[in-house]
């Protein structure tokens, strides 16, 4: 049993206008343009962007017809980003202009060597990892999603600064933006975390120019009456208000209530701390794929094995692997098989069976079962090997640039279109398990097909 004890852990966020972020977006739609063209296709595809530019980079292998100049706009523009103003002291530009930007394009084929060696006459199931590396997956019983609160909130107050945004309720909110909270939390003697209350909220957005932007020239298309912006004091209290308190009253707990339970006079609160935000988007940051790694898992919760997501095909274990580790862990405390878990797996280049398997359940297991009946259970239940997580998850289907912003994890699966999205959110019902001890699992281990899946 662990000693009870009461800590604070933050977590950040940023939005879909974030040069980053951007970037990843980019990444997955080229990724989605060749899935619909050639479900087969191999993709490894980097951007990059800075000012009014942007490029892309890579090996792909694939027979759609890609038009990246086209790919590349229409992210950009979807995103919000339609004006560009080579001048630092302009508070017209907002860092990067979808119809003049400056697209590049730096793109190869995959290596024969990596292609011999990975799927070249192979079988879909016997499909060797696309490298060798390791992936982590992480749940928590403290939400309903299953996701830790810090970063289930610190992604979701993004997602609403961006949905005021576009909807108009707060017109003068720009693309870029960034958040964080911190949440003081009770780790039980069991194991589990509990959340008490939310410390801090940090949100940083960028904006008109307060007190004078226009809403006709501030908003591409808008033809209604206009507005002005109001002053930063103003921006400030309406963001706590329709995007802070709004955020956690969405968010439900695992004892029912809402997230907003938990905010309140003691939640110090630092909206624009630096002032203005009117520069933003790859005019003040340079953005690239897959450097918000932590932010597109379990903001710094668990582990990570290092390895970006987008812009790579399912054969690539970095995205899939760590794909299926999240609905292993989510199975698990779904299931109450734990309050807690986190899962490992690792790969080798061209071997198509996980190399190892780890569970820990930071001692929250539940009932008469181990971390090491668990990890059996997953040997059972689970195929781990690329072709058969591509197969399980529907991951040759063009559904990633959807995934590219807002967190990869604790989003909630759809189907739209025959396309599958967030397949690995849904949990396995492992219920069956509860009432087993460790013989009996040792038992149903023996009697699986578990060695065609895994090494040992």
């Amino acid at each position: 049993m662990a000693a009870e004890r009461v800590f604070l852990f933050s977590s950040e966020s940023v939005n879909e206008g974030h040069p980053d972020k951007i970037c990843d977006q980019v990444s997955d739609a080229v990724l989605d343009v060749c899935l619909v063209g050639d479900p087969q296709s191999k993709v490894a595809c980097e951007t990059v962007t800075k000012d009014n530019m942007v490029m892309v980079a890579g090996e792909i292998t694939t027979q759609a017809k890609v038009d990246y100049e086209k790919v590349v706009r229409s992210v950009v523009g979807k995103i919000g980003f339609d004006s560009y103003v080579d001048d630092l002291s302009s508070v017209d530009s907002k860092g990067l202009c979808d119809k003049t930007c400056e697209v590049l394009v730096r793109i190869n084929k995959q290596s024969p060597d990596i292609a011999g060696g990975v799927h070249v006459g192979k079988e879909d199931l016997d499909v060797g990892a696309g490298d060798q590396g390791i992936m982590f997956g992480y749940a928590s019983d403290e939400t309903e999603d299953a996701m830790p609160l810090t970063h289930l909130m610190a992604t979701r107050l993004g997602k609403t600064l961006t949905d005021v945004r576009k909807n108009g309720e707060l017109w003068w909110l720009r693309p870029d933006g960034k958040t964080q909270v911190t949440i003081e939390y009770k780790q039980k003697p069991d194991g589990s975390v509990e959340p008490q209350k939310v410390h801090t909220v940090v949100i940083s957005t960028q904006h008109a120019e307060p007190l004078k932007a226009q809403r006709t020239k501030e908003v591409q298309g808008y033809t209604g009456e206009e507005a002005t912006a109001p002053s930063m004091k103003e921006m400030n209290e309406l963001i706590v208000e329709k995007v802070v308190k709004r955020t956690l009253s969405e968010i439900k707990l695992k004892n029912g209530e809402s997230a907003l339970t938990l905010f309140g006079e003691h939640t110090h609160l630092h909206i624009n701390p630096s002032g203005k935000f009117i520069i933003g988007g790859p005019q003040g940051d340079a953005g690239l794929t897959g450097r918000k790694i932590i932010i597109d898992t379990y903001g710094g919760w668990g582990a990570h094995g290092g390895g970006a997501f987008s812009g790579k095909d399912p054969t690539k274990v970095d995205r899939s692997a760590a794909y299926i580790c999240r609905q292993m862990a989510k199975s698990i405390v779904k299931s109450g098989l734990s309050k807690r878990a986190l899962v490992q797996l690792s790969y080798a280049i061209g071997v198509a069976k996980p190399l190892s398997l780890f569970v820990e359940t930071y001692g929250s297991q539940c009932g008469k079962l181990t971390p090491d009946d668990i990890t059996s259970i997953m040997k059972i239940e689970f195929d781990c090997r690329p072709g058969a997580i591509a197969v399980s998850l529907a991951l040759r289907e063009p559904k990633y640039q959807e995934t590219a912003a807002y967190c990869h994890f604790g989003r909630t699966p759809y189907t739209k279109d025959g396309v599958k999205f967030f397949e690995w959110e849904n949990p396995k019902d492992l219920n069956k398990y509860l009432a087993m001890d460790s013989q009996q699992v040792t038992a149903a281990l023996a009697g699986s097909n578990y060695l065609a899946k895994w090494v040992d």
